[in-house]
């Protein structure tokens, strides 16, 4: 379904960004794409569908690029909106931002039929199939919602059936499982699973190597625009030959917290909080209903659940940036922050990553070279607007602007979803020190059980707005007490 020799991509001002890349996939089969952000996974996912080939100053070759056996290394504009969506289709990233606010879902599915002239009916039909192939339960109830009156696994299932519709053969999926809780994600895996099994390509590009390993037949890893290592998926990780490999696998989180000081003074106390929404139809939504939360210095308390629960809620109630209808928040922090599961919607996109990080900073604590310094990125970066920045770079630019406040209570709302394994480990790893050096406390929002268990003293389970178990980590891992908790830890443990 898909052969390339020699591909390589330049883009203006950054230069040759892929190098001689080779790929094949057949029918039926998983290829993963995997490596450190910036590495080019995404602009590699983008060219296959003749979607960087549309960038002005842009320049694409190639020796051989083959889809289902036509060659399109000369396609026009024109050509290649003719072959998306019925011979290769793209799933975005970032179930977030994917979708048009402002249509439905039955418009956003439907819309590669539309372009191909499908009448009404027939249109209504197909996407009602598509979206129950990609397990969207009562597809023909969601017809009219809109991305903001779905939670976020339904988002990426609508994803899934928009390159589903049109029978494409090749599927590219981009990060289909960021920021998506263990059971919904390994709902997705299946259902990819369930494709390919079905006589499908797919091209999973990703940097969660436990999802990998759960449906790739091959991976090819990706270091700085080159395939470094391909082969089979047990192969390569279980017995990774390139140290790009090696490292990636040597990054996944395994095991508990390393350390456990015992925990100061409370930072901030919460009881009986409550806060409710009004959906577009009018219904109440209780996002967070009597929950109680303390948090002290020096520990971490780590909250999970599942897309909807209410873990964003509850971020942005302990931060101050909305206010509860009930209940009373207790705050002895001297500085709180938050650092957003949407680095990209929280950044003014016209200020440069210098000016970001100059307005956020205490007088005379840190320059934004140091800031960018302790998150792992270059000074380079400065000068660039969020906007050219990957989604690894924008989330460490977050971390980086929460830091330059010099908080004493971090909330951290998915801050390490959109990172490779290295990098997240990288800030895992600077979170856990500043704990040490400073006290510092931190509430750390996460899907990723292994994450939770690597940083997490304490463990705070969410199911519809509610805490139904809370303990110290190790134990609730160990011993769930609730069945939804245990479920969690059931679908976390099968990929």
């Amino acid at each position: 379904m898909l052969h390339i020799d020699g591909l390589t991509v330049s883009l203006p001002g950054s230069g040759e960004v892929l190098h001689g890349i080779d790929l094949a996939v057949a029918a039926g089969e998983c290829l993963a794409v995997v490596g450190e952000s910036g590495a080019g996974k995404s602009v590699l996912a983008r060219t296959l569908l003749g979607l960087t080939q549309d960038d002005p100053g842009t320049r694409v070759a190639a020796r051989r690029f083959e889809l289902g056996g036509t060659d399109v290394r000369r396609l026009s504009k024109r050509g290649w909106r003719a072959v998306r969506g019925v011979e290769v289709s793209l799933v975005l990233q970032d179930a977030l931002q994917s979708l048009d606010p402002l249509r439905t879902t039955e418009a956003e599915v439907g819309e590669t039929l539309a372009i191909r002239g499908v009448r009404r009916a027939a249109r209504r039909l197909r996407v009602i199939s598509a979206l129950d192939d990609a397990g969207l339960p009562r597809a023909a109830d969601h017809l009219k919602a809109r991305s903001e009156e779905l939670s976020g696994g339904m988002r990426q299932r609508a994803l899934i059936a928009s390159a589903l519709v049109g029978g494409a053969r090749l599927v590219v999926a981009d990060e289909p499982t960021t920021a998506l809780d263990a059971t919904v994600a390994a709902r997705i895996l299946a259902l990819l699973a369930r494709l390919r099994d079905e006589g499908r390509a797919l091209v999973l590009i990703s940097h969660d190597l436990a999802a990998v390993a759960a449906i790739a037949d091959r991976i090819a890893v990706i270091d700085h625009g080159r395939i470094v290592e391909t082969g089979p998926a047990a192969e390569v990780l279980s017995a990774p030959r390139h140290d790009v490999t090696r490292a990636l696998v040597a990054a996944a989180p395994r095991g508990a917290k390393p350390f456990s000081a015992a925990p100061g003074d409370d930072l901030v106390t919460a009881t009986g909080l409550v806060r409710r929404y009004r959906s577009a139809q009018g219904s109440r939504i209780d996002a967070v209903d009597d929950v109680a939360l303390r948090v002290r210095a020096g520990e971490t308390i780590g909250v999970v659940g599942e897309s909807g629960s209410g873990k964003s809620t509850l971020a942005r109630l302990l931060v101050g940036a909305e206010s509860p209808d009930a209940g009373v928040i207790s705050r002895t922090a001297r500085c709180i922050r938050l650092i957003p599961q949407d680095p990209a919607a929280s950044f003014d996109p016209r200020w440069s990553v210098r000016r970001i990080l100059r307005t956020a900073a205490v007088k005379g604590t840190a320059t934004p070279e140091s800031l960018l310094e302790r998150v792992g990125l270059d000074a380079s970066l400065l000068g660039r607007r969020p906007a050219t920045l990957s989604g690894g770079q924008r989330q460490r630019v977050a971390i980086a602007r929460a830091l330059a406040a010099d908080p004493d209570l971090l909330v951290c709302d998915e801050p390490v979803s959109a990172l490779d394994v290295t990098t997240q480990a990288g800030i895992l790893e600077l979170l856990m020190t500043l704990q040490r050096q400073t006290g510092l406390g931190l509430v750390f929002i996460s899907h990723d059980l292994a994450v939770i268990r690597k940083i997490s003293d304490r463990v705070a389970v969410m199911r519809a707005g509610r805490i139904v178990e809370t303990g110290p980590t190790e134990e609730v891992f160990a011993r769930p007490r609730e069945a939804f908790t245990r479920e969690l830890v059931q679908a976390a443990r099968t990929f």
